[in-house]
C-alpha cells in the first residue's frame, strides 16, 4: 500500500459476499461430490511433489511459450507460410525447372531473387518471434518462493512450478499458476487482487480463503502440510470453478473466491501462501489466449485478385508461345539447314512430335515470362508499411503529455485500411470522455443540491448565447426593445453558469469532486428539515463499497482503490463532506464522522454481515451490516430503473421528486444511481442469511441462479433515499475532432452502456446532435408498462417504429434535413435479428448520427459486423475497456485507447492511441497519405514489370518463338531487386499531397479513386504501351543500320542492353512524374537507381568474360562511344513518358482533383498573398455533413437566412427546432 499499511493481524470472520462466501463445510463426500464425466479429473495431491510425479497425475509444466517457431519447427513452419502464397509457388518451380535444359535463364538468376525475397520474409518473421522468445524467457525466469521440504522456503523461477507445489506470492508480485488460497497476511485470509491482465478490470477483487486452511499462516507449518484437490480440468472460463479440497478428512467445497489466477497481481496484502492447481499453458489465461483474427486490407485482398490477372495473362501468352513454337518446329524447323541436325531423342525440338515439343516450351515460356509477376512486391510492401507504422509511432502530434504515451501501430497490415474507412463505431464512456468521475450533484429526501453546472450545460448555455446573440443582432434594428426582459434573463442565467466555472478553477481542485452547495458543505445540512436523510445519505456512500482506503503520507488523508471511478468519487464526496471511510477489515468498515458530532470526528465502526457484489447483469450492489446500536440495515445502490422496482410502497415517497431530479441530471449529460436502504429483524436477516449460505455452498449448474434467486429475496420493499449524478467528462479535443472527421464525410455512431437520456446528452456536447435534428429514438419504453405484450408483439411494435423512421426519412423534402437515429439495447436485441437487420441498417445508414444505449458487449460487436457485412464499406471501432474488444476484433480496424480501463482494448487492438481526438491525425493524414501511397506503389509495380516482360515476349515472337532472352540473366536479376526497388518505397514511405486542413480529401480514399479498375487497367495499359515502344524503337533502330563508326551492326548482347538501359530510364522517369512531394531522399533514389545501373554495367563489363560473358566491356568499348545509343535512350524515354505526362497535363488544366487545385494554390504561395481565395478553396475542400459543429453553425446561417426572408415578407419567425419520437 501506497505511503501507508494495512493492519493484518484483526481476527474478523463473518463476511459473506456474494462473490466470495466462506462455504459451509460439508461432513460426507456425498454432499460435495464433483459431477461425473470428462471435465472433472483433475487431482491435485498438495505438497506432494514425489506422488504427483507419477502417472496420470503428470500435468504440464509452467513454463510458457507464446512464440510461433522453435529451433526445429522454424525452418519447415517459415517455409510452409511463405510458400503459401500462390506467386512464390510459381517462383519456386520456376526456380526449381531452372535447373533443366528447358530453362531459358540460369539458375543462378532464378533462384537468388526468390531466396532473397523469402529469406527477408523469414528473417522479419525471425526477429518478430525472437522477440516473443525473449519476452516468455522473461516471464519464466520470474522467481517465487515456493516451498521445499521441511517448512522451508526457496526462490525458484516460475517454470520450474509444478502442480501440487506450495508458493508464497508477495505484494505486488504476479501470480506464477493458477492456485488455491491457503492463507495471507490477513487473519481472515483475506487478499485483494488485480485482474487488469485479464479482463481489463483496474478495480480490486476480494478473494479469501477456507477457513479450515487459515492456520497455515507461516512458513513451518507448511512442514507437513498435505491434502487433495479434485476439480475441473483446464478451461479457459475466468469466472467459473467447481472443485473440492480434502483435508484432515473433511471435504470442503471450492469456489472462484478462493481461486489466484495466473498473471493477476497481489494488492494491498503482504503476502498469501497458495498451492498449484494448473500450470503453464492449463492455465485460465492460457486458455484464453486466442490469436487475434486475421484481418486483409482491401487494398491487398485486391492486390490478389490483379496477381491472378496477371497469371492469367502470363498463361495466355506463354500458350501462344507455344503454339508458335510447335508451329515453327514442324514447318520451318526441316527447312532451317543452320540448325543442329535432326535427332530422335531430343522431344525438344522433334519435327516428327510438334505436340510434345510445344508442351516443353509452355513450361519455357512460363519461365521467361514470369517477370510479369513482380516478385518483390510483397517485400517491398512489407518493407513500405514497417516504415509507415514506425512514422505513426513516433508522430509527435499523437504524443500524450500526461501519460507519457505515443500512438503505437500494433500491426503494419492495414495502414492503407485507415485512408479508407467509412463508418466510425465509438464507445463513449473513456473514449470520448475521459472516465474520470467528478461528483457534481445529488438529490436527497426529494431535494436538489448542487449548483455547479455540467460541461454539456455550459456548452449550451454558451450556444444560447450566441443564439441569442445573433438574433438580437438580427432584430435590432426593427424591433430594439422586444423580448427585451427574456434575453436579460438569459444573459444572467448564463452569467450565472459561467460564473460558477470560473470560481471552481480558483478553488482548490480536488479530483472526483466538484460539489458546491453551501446546504451542504461544512455541516449546514444539519439545519436542513431533511437533516436525517441526508444523515443516512451520506453513510450510504461512505459503507457502500467494495473499496480500499490508502493512507496518504503527503497529504494527510486518505485515497481509495475502487473497482470504478463512480465508487471512488462517491468515497471522496463522504469524505470531503465529513463522513471519511478510513479503514476496512474483513468484517468491517470504519467511517470517521465529523458530523453530526461537533467536537472531535468520531469513528464509528460497521459490521459487515453480506457483501452483494456489484454485476452488470444485476446492475446493483448491497451491503447488510450491523451498526453499533446493533441495528441490521441493507444499503443498495444501482440504476435508477432497477432500485424503483424494488421499493415498498412506503418507500416511495420521494419517488416522483427524485424521478424528476433524475431526469434533469440525464438531460445535463450525468451518470446516475439511486440510494436506497432497509431496516432488518434479526430473525428475518438469520432465515434469508440460512437460505443464501445452503445456495454459496451448493456445487451444481443452478447455483448462481439460486444465489441470485436468494438476493432477490433480500433486496426487495426498500426505503428510497435519494440519488446521486456525477460528470464523466469529455475528453480535450473531442468535438473538435468529430468536426473534422464529419467533414471528411465519416459517418460516426456511438455505441454505450448509458441510458438514452446521458448519451442524448453528450451525444449534443460533442456535436454528433444539434438543435434542429429529427431524432428517431425506438424504444420498448411504452411496451414495458403492459406485462401481457409478448415477444412477436414487441417486436412487431420495433419493426412498425423502423418502417414509420424509415417512411418519414424517404418523405422528408428538405435537402437540409438531418435525421439522428437513437435506439436502446432492448430494441437492438430485436433489431438485430435477421429478418429485421436490414430495414434497421437502412434507416440507420439514412440518418446523420447513430446512438446506440444501453448496449452489451456482445451487441457492440455484432452491430459493428452488421455495418461492416451489410454496407460492404470499411469500418474503424474505437473503445477503451474490456467491453469494446469485441467490437474492435469484429471491426476492419480496431482502435484502443490507452485509458483508465486497463488495457485489454489496446492488446486486441490494430492500432492504440491515448486520446479520442488523436484520430484525427491517424485517419485524415496517415491514413489518407499510406492508402495513396500503397496505392500507387501498387500500380507503379505492376506497370514496370509489365513493361520489363512483355519486352520478352516480343523478342520470343521476333524470334521464332525460339524462347531465347534478349537480356543478360544478370540485368534480370538486378531489375527488381537492385535497379527499381528503391525508387518505389521512396513513394510507398515519404509521398504525400496536402495535409488535414483538407478533410474532404479524405474521401479519395473510400471512394477507392487510386485504386479502383479503371486506374489500375489504365497503369496495365500504360506498362504495355511502355513496352511497346521500348521494343519496337530498338528494333526499328538497331536492326537495319551500322550501330558504331566503323560499320558494324548491333548484334542481341548491345540490342538487349540499350533495350534494358531503355527500360531503367523510362520506369525510374515515370516514377519521378507520379510523385507530388519531392526531397533529397526521392531525388538520391531516383537518379541514384539509374546511375546504379551504369556503374553495375560498368563493374559486370569488368569481370573475366567467363562471368560477364557478351556483356563484357560492352558498355566502354561499344555503348558509351556509341551517339546512338544515348540518342536512342532519350527517344525512347520520352516517347514512354509523354502520353502520361500528357494526360497529367490535361487532368491539371481541365479536369484537376481537389489536391491539384490546392497544390498549384501553395506552389504559387496564394495562400499567403490572397487569403480570400485560400478560404474559399478550404472551405470547398470539406465534405457537406450535417453533423458536427459546423454543421451547427450552417444550420443556424440557415435559419438566420430564413428569418430574414420571412421578415421582408412580413411573416413573423417560428423556430424549426423540434423533437420527434417514433413510437406506435
Amino acid at each position: 500500500m501506497a505511503n501507508g499499511r494495512i493492519r493484518a493481524r484483526i481476527r474478523r470472520s463473518h463476511l459473506y459476499t456474494f462473490s466470495c462466501l466462506r462455504p459451509n463445510v460439508q461432513e460426507s463426500e456425498e454432499g460435495s461430490s464433483l459431477p461425473d464425466g470428462p471435465g472433472f479429473s483433475r487431482v491435485v495431491h498438495c505438497n506432494q511433489p514425489v506422488v504427483q510425479k507419477k502417472r496420470p497425475l503428470q500435468y504440464p509444466n509452467n513454463h510458457i511459450s507464446t512464440t510461433k517457431y522453435n529451433a526445429l519447427t522454424f525452418l519447415p513452419k517459415a517455409l510452409f507460410e511463405q510458400f503459401r502464397r500462390a506467386a512464390n509457388i510459381y517462383f519456386l518451380l520456376a526456380a526449381m525447372l531452372s535447373l533443366t535444359s528447358i530453362s531459358p535463364f540460369s539458375a543462378v538468376s532464378m533462384i537468388s531473387p526468390l531466396s532473397i525475397v523469402v529469406g527477408l520474409t523469414m528473417a522479419k518473421e525471425a526477429v518478430e518471434d525472437w522477440n516473443r522468445f525473449i519476452q516468455d524467457r522473461k516471464v519464466n525466469h520470474r522467481k517465487v518462493n515456493g516451498h521445499k521440504e521441511g517448512g522451508v522456503f526457496s526462490y525458484k523461477a516460475w517454470q520450474d512450478v509444478r502442480v501440487g507445489d506450495v508458493v508464497k506470492v508477495e505484494k505486488d508480485q504476479f501470480f506464477p499458476a493458477d492456485l488455491l488460497l491457503l492463507s495471507s497476511s490477513y487473519d481472515d485470509g483475506i487478499c485483494y487482487v488485480e485482474t487488469m491482465n485479464l479482463d481489463g478490470e483496474t478495480n480490486l477483487k476480494v478473494k479469501r480463503s477456507l477457513e479450515v486452511t487459515l492456520p497455515l499462516d507461516d512458513d513451518a507449518t507448511f512442514k507437513d502440510f498435505t491434502g487433495l484437490i479434485k476439480c475441473e480440468d483446464p478451461n479457459p472460463n475466468l469466472y467459473t470453478f467447481v472443485g473440492n479440497l480434502e483435508y484432515d478428512r473433511q471435504i470442503y467445497p471450492l469456489d472462484p473466491s478462493q481461486i489466484l489466477l495466473r498473471d493477476s497481481k497481489l494488492r494491498n496484502t503482504a503476502y498469501v501462501y497458495g498451492v498449484v492447481i494448473f500450470t503453464g499453458h492449463d492455465t485460465k489465461v492460457m486458455q484464453n489466449s486466442t490469436e487475434s483474427p486475421s484481418k486483409r486490407s482491401t487494398v491487398e485482398r485486391k492486390m490478389d485478385s490483379i496477381i491472378y490477372i496477371l497469371f492469367s495473362v502470363l498463361v495466355l501468352i506463354s500458350v501462344i508461345s507455344s503454339v508458335g513454337f510447335a508451329v515453327k518446329t514442324r514447318y520451318a524447323m526441316p527447312h532451317q539447314w543452320y540448325l543442329q541436325p535432326y535427332d530422335p531423342s531430343n522431344t525438344l525440338y522433334n519435327p516428327k512430335k510438334p505436340a510434345l515439343s510445344g508442351l516443353f516450351h509452355l513450361v519455357t515460356a512460363l519461365i521467361l515470362y514470369g517477370y510479369l509477376i513482380p516478385i518483390s512486391l510483397y517485400v517491398s510492401i512489407e518493407f513500405v508499411k514497417f516504415l509507415q507504422a514506425k512514422f505513426i509511432n513516433r508522430d509527435k502530434d499523437m504524443y500524450d503529455e500526461e501519460s507519457g504515451t505515443f500512438a503505437e501501430a500494433r500491426t503494419s497490415n492495414l495502414n492503407e485500411e485507415l485512408g479508407m474507412v467509412d463508418t466510425i463505431l465509438s464507445d463513449k464512456t473513456g473514449t470520448l470522455t475521459c472516465n474520470q468521475m467528478d461528483f457534481l450533484k445529488c438529490s436527497i429526501a426529494g431535494t436538489a443540491y448542487g449548483t455547479c453546472n455540467s460541461e454539456v450545460e455550459i456548452a449550451a448555455a454558451k450556444q444560447i448565447a450566441m443564439d441569442l446573440e445573433e438574433q438580437n443582432s438580427d432584430v435590432s434594428g426593427i424591433q430594439p426593445m422586444e423580448n427585451h426582459s427574456g434575453l436579460g434573463a438569459n444573459e444572467i442565467e448564463l452569467e450565472t453558469v459561467v460564473t460558477y466555472k470560473d470560481e471552481r478553477a480558483h478553488k482548490r481542485a480536488i479530483k472526483g469532486f466538484s460539489f458546491e452547495d453551501n446546504r451542504l458543505i461544512d455541516g449546514k445540512w444539519l439545519q436542513e428539515p431533511n437533516s436525517e436523510q441526508i444523515l443516512l445519505f451520506f453513510r450510504i456512500l461512505s459503507v457502500c463499497h467494495t473499496a480500499v482506503p490508502e493512507f496518504n503520507q503527503v497529504t494527510g488523508g486518505f485515497t481509495y482503490e475502487a473497482e470504478s471511478p463512480d465508487e471512488a468519487a462517491f468515497l471522496v464526496a463522504a469524505r470531503e463532506l465529513g463522513f471519511e471511510f478510513c479503514k476496512r477489515t474483513q468484517s468491517s468498515v470504519v467511517v470517521r464522522e465529523k458530523y453530526p458530532s461537533w467536537g472531535r470526528p468520531v469513528e464509528r465502526e460497521y459490521k459487515v454481515l453480506n457483501l452483494l457484489d456489484f454485476t452488470s447483469k444485476r446492475k446493483r450492489m448491497s451491503v447488510i451490516v450491523r451498526d453499533e446500536d446493533g441495528q441490521i440495515l441493507l444499503l443498495s445502490k444501482g440504476a435508477d430503473s432497477i432500485i424503483f422496482d424494488r421499493l415498498s410502497k412506503n418507500g416511495k415517497v420521494y419517488l416522483d421528486a427524485t424521478t424528476k431530479h433524475l431526469n434533469e441530471y440525464g438531460d445535463a449529460g450525468l451518470r446516475t444511481l439511486a440510494l436506497a436502504y432497509k431496516k432488518l429483524e434479526e430473525s428475518e436477516y438469520n432465515a434469508w442469511n440460512n437460505e443464501f449460505q445452503k445456495a454459496k455452498s451448493s456445487i451444481g449448474g443452478d447455483r448462481e441462479g439460486m444465489l441470485e434467486r436468494a438476493s432477490d429475496m433480500m433486496e426487495k420493499d426498500l426505503v428510497l433515499v435519494g440519488a446521486t449524478a456525477v460528470e464523466d467528462k469529455l475528453q480535450p479535443g473531442v468535438p473538435q475532432c468529430i468536426d473534422k472527421l464529419a467533414q471528411a464525410g465519416l459517418k460516426i455512431w456511438v455505441l454505450t452502456g448509458d441510458k438514452m437520456e446521458t448519451a442524448i446528452n453528450i451525444g449534443f456536447a460533442c456535436s454528433l446532435l444539434r438543435q434542429g435534428m429529427k431524432q428517431i429514438c425506438i424504444s420498448t419504453t411504452n411496451l414495458e408498462e403492459s406485462a401481457q405484450d409478448s415477444k412477436e408483439a414487441v417486436k412487431e411494435n420495433i419493426l412498425m417504429q423502423i418502417t414509420n423512421a424509415s417512411q418519414m426519412v424517404k418523405l422528408e423534402k428538405d435537402p437540409n434535413a438531418a435525421f439522428a437515429l437513437i435506439i436502446d439495447g432492448k430494441s437492438l436485441t430485436y433489431a438485430l435479428e435477421n429478418d429485421m437487420k436490414q430495414q434497421f441498417l437502412n434507416l440507420a445508414v439514412d440518418c446523420a448520427s447513430v446512438i446506440c444505449c444501453r448496449v452489451s458487449p456482445k451487441q457492440k460487436a455484432l452491430v459493428t459486423r452488421l455495418v461492416k457485412e451489410g454496407t460492404g464499406k470499411t469500418t474503424l471501432a474505437i473503445g477503451d475497456g474490456a467491453n469494446d474488444v469485441g467490437m474492435i476484433q469484429e471491426a476492419d480496424i480496431g482502435v484502443g485507447i490507452s485509458g483508465a480501463e486497463g488495457m485489454q482494448a489496446v492488446m486486441a487492438s490494430d492500432f492504440s492511441i491515448a486520446q479520442f481526438r488523436f484520430l484525427e491525425k491517424l485517419l485524415l493524414v496517415h491514413g489518407h497519405w499510406c492508402y495513396k501511397r500503397i496505392a500507387q506503389m501498387i500500380c507503379y509495380f505492376f506497370y514496370k514489370n509489365i513493361a520489363f516482360g512483355l519486352t520478352l515476349f516480343y523478342f520470343e515472337a521476333f524470334a521464332g518463338f525460339s524462347g531465347q532472352s534478349i537480356y543478360d540473366d544478370w540485368y534480370s536479376l538486378s531489375f527488381n531487386v537492385i535497379l527499381t526497388s528503391l525508387p518505389v518505397i521512396s513513394l510507398g514511405v515519404f509521398e504525400q499531397d496536402v495535409s488535414s486542413d483538407f478533410p474532404a480529401l479524405y474521401q479519395q480514399g473510400p471512394k477507392n479513386l487510386f485504386f479502383d479498375w479503371l486506374r489500375i487497367f489504365g497503369w496495365m495499359g500504360n506498362g504495355v504501351y511502355t513496352s511497346v515502344v521500348i521494343f519496337f524503337l530498338n528494333i526499328i533502330i538497331f536492326c537495319d543500320q551500322a550501330f558504331r563508326a566503323g560499320g558494324q551492326t548491333a548484334d542481341m548482347s548491345v540490342v538487349g542492353t540499350v533495350m534494358f538501359t531503355c527500360v531503367i530510364w523510362a520506369v525510374n522517369c515515370q516514377i519521378a512524374l507520379t510523385m507530388s512531394h519531392f526531397t533529397w531522399i526521392q531525388h538520391a533514389l531516383i537518379w541514384g537507381s539509374i546511375a546504379m545501373w551504369y556503374l553495375f554495367l560498368f563493374l559486370y563489363g569488368s569481370v573475366s568474360p567467363t562471368i560477364s560473358g557478351d556483356a563484357y566491356q560492352l558498355l566502354v568499348q561499344s555503348l558509351a562511344p556509341a551517339p546512338i545509343f544515348w540518342a536512342t535512350t532519350l527517344l525512347v524515354t520520352l516517347t514512354c513518358n509523354m502520353p502520361y505526362f500528357a494526360h497529367i497535363s490535361f487532368q491539371r488544366y481541365l479536369r484537376p482533383l481537389d489536391h491539384h487545385i490546392i497544390q498549384e494554390i501553395k506552389y504559387y504561395k496564394k495562400d499567403v498573398e490572397d487569403e480570400f481565395m485560400w478560404s474559399r478553396e478550404m472551405s470547398k475542400a470539406r465534405q457537406k455533413t450535417k453533423i458536427g459543429f459546423t454543421a451547427r453553425v450552417e444550420a443556424k446561417m440557415r435559419q438566420l437566412k430564413a428569418r430574414l426572408q420571412k421578415k421582408q415578407s412580413g411573416t413573423s419567425y417560428q423556430s424549426p427546432t423540434f423533437r420527434t419520437y417514433v413510437h406506435e
